[in-house]
């Protein structure tokens, strides 16, 4: 089996929240590439800023949705998360603020979104 694929393959079989891991995980790697490049890569940093932008925006329209199921106060945060990361991603590029914030943030949303150690460890059904 080739790796393309594979890969396909397991795109297919993942889990939503899989999927939102797995985009987080390539998102905040690529900040992490752009924070560690140099400041003049403009195009890296901006390529970074953007797609996460462009993640939390497609978040913050999701749970703007009346029929979203999620509860309406983290619904909330997740609108406030994304504006935040929408200013902060400017401050970067126009004041030379760090990429650090934002990383944080989207490991911490990771750690929200990784399967438990309890699902983890439990028999497949």
């Amino acid at each position: 089996m080739s790796l393309q694929a594979y890969k396909a393959a397991a795109t297919r079989a993942e889990s939503p929240r899989g999927a939102e891991y797995r985009l987080f995980g390539q998102v905040t790697r690529a900040l992490m590439q752009a924070a560690a490049g140099e400041k003049s890569d403009f195009r890296a940093r901006i390529d970074a800023l953007d797609w996460n932008r462009r993640l939390w925006s497609t978040l913050a329209t999701d749970c703007a949705d009346p029929r979203n199921a999620m509860p309406m106060e983290l619904r909330a945060q997740i609108i406030s998360l994304s504006l935040f990361v929408d200013r902060h991603s400017s401050a970067i590029m126009r004041e030379g603020e760090t990429f650090d914030v934002l990383i944080d943030i989207n490991r911490s949303i990771m750690q929200g979104l990784a399967p438990s150690q309890e699902n983890a460890s439990a028999p497949a059904v």
